[in-house]
């Protein structure tokens, strides 16, 4: 939807000249305008002083929105550039991509502001079914019961979930002294269920006969809010170890203990200013905060590092969800894959919009936007951001079903 931002809600930060005049919003900001920058944490203040110096602007971690506005600049690559601005909220995990896509995007298209707030997944589909956005970002594709109210939303059209960003989720821990660590899905799901207590636990001295453990107590690190990377965290846990987790997949954390943190970034400060922390946080936030992830193994043997490379290969094994039929593209992971370099725990952020019932305006948008995406923003993806393109079989079926969108 065409609409103006909250000035309460959002802070625009020129980020100086693209070449084109433009001004670029520094998503690096806290979203209460009473958090000062010496309160933030170590993550968070070092993402904000260094905010210009990555991805001229386009990296970032989920504190607040992504937006850009663009001066003069050539045609998109793909269709005609609209005018205005497209509204999208949704998925922190890909904020870092939306960062970068964002500013190639408007560096083509004059005329245009793009506004992309990280309010988390499960906020992002609440507003598109509430149909106060047109595009949001999920790491979850629409469960039955959300693509029945989404497509009550779109009235004239379906709802339709778009594969575009392949994002590793790292097993981020910080211990003293231990820089190589190796964790199989068993001994993953026992820390998180609370049963494996402390860091010299014997199934965890097994797994690193060589790693110098101490005697320190473990503190789980989970997202307080409703999150996509939590849904696929547990439906890791719950494919790999069944008999160590018996806890439910879910957009909501549902084991008892461990601290709770907001949001990508709040997760990635907890456990980089805790000592025995471990969390469950994106491989972006891993890598502009310099945290330490363990390699992990399905089968207690063959142990992965976690690298883009390697979670493309888990993802190109993916089926057709369940339901999923025409160009409503939601994919079935095998989080249980035991395939040599293939990195098991992954999510994939879905774009989430009306194939037809948008506005004119929004549609026009959306489809010049994901267009982009889809095609020449895929070499965005690079490893330094922390994600993998999308395998070319999912991409030709990605930019298909955005051609359809009107």
């Amino acid at each position: 939807m065409f609409t103006t931002r909250s000035p309460l809600s959002e802070i625009a930060v020129t980020c100086g000249s693209y070449g084109d005049g433009a001004t670029y919003e520094d998503p690096r900001r806290e979203r209460s305008l009473d958090v000062k920058f010496q309160h933030l944490g170590r993550v968070s203040a070092l993402a904000l002083a260094g905010a210009l110096a990555l991805t001229a602007c386009g990296s970032d971690d989920n504190s607040d929105s992504t937006a850009a506005s663009s001066g003069s600049g050539s045609s998109a690559a793909s269709g005609d550039c609209p005018s205005g601005t497209l509204n999208a909220e949704g998925s922190s995990a890909q904020q870092n991509a939306m960062g970068a896509w964002i500013k190639a995007y408007q560096s083509q298209c004059s005329g245009t502001t793009i506004n992309y707030n990280p309010t988390g997944s499960g906020a992002g589909v609440t507003a598109f079914i509430g149909a106060r956005e047109p595009l949001v970002g999920s790491d979850s594709a629409l469960k039955p019961d959300e693509k029945t109210q989404a497509d009550a939303r779109c009235k004239t059209g379906k709802a339709i979930d778009l594969p575009m960003v392949i994002g590793p989720i790292a097993v981020a821990y910080n211990v003293k002294g231990v820089d190589d660590l190796q964790l199989s899905a068993s001994t993953v799901a026992k820390i998180f269920a609370g049963t494996v207590k402390t860091w010299d636990d014997a199934a965890i001295k097994a797994e690193n006969p060589s790693a110098k453990l101490p005697s320190t107590p473990i503190q789980t690190i989970h997202r307080s809010d409703a999150s996509g990377t939590t849904d696929n965290f547990t439906k890791w846990l719950a494919a790999a170890a069944p008999s160590d987790w018996t806890y439910a997949n879910d957009k909501q954390w549902k084991a008892p203990g461990g601290q709770g943190a907001a949001k990508s970034a709040g997760v990635a400060d907890a456990v980089a200013n805790g000592d025995g922390t471990i969390g469950y946080v994106e491989y972006s936030f891993v890598q502009s905060a310099s945290l330490k992830a363990a390699k992990i193994s399905n089968d207690g043997k063959n142990f992965v590092e976690l690298t883009p490379a390697n979670a493309s290969t888990a993802v190109e094994s993916a089926k057709p969800a369940d339901g999923a039929t025409g160009n409503d593209l939601a994919l079935k992971l095998d989080y249980a894959t035991t395939a040599a370099n293939a990195y098991p725990i992954v999510l994939v952020t879905y774009e989430i919009t009306c194939e037809k019932g948008l506005s004119a305006g929004d549609a026009k948008f959306v489809k010049s936007f994901l267009s982009y995406t889809s095609g020449d923003g895929q070499s965005q993806l690079t490893p330094d951001l922390g994600y993998a393109p999308l395998p070319a079989s999912i991409q030709a079926k990605v930019k298909t079903a955005v051609a359809a969108i009107s």
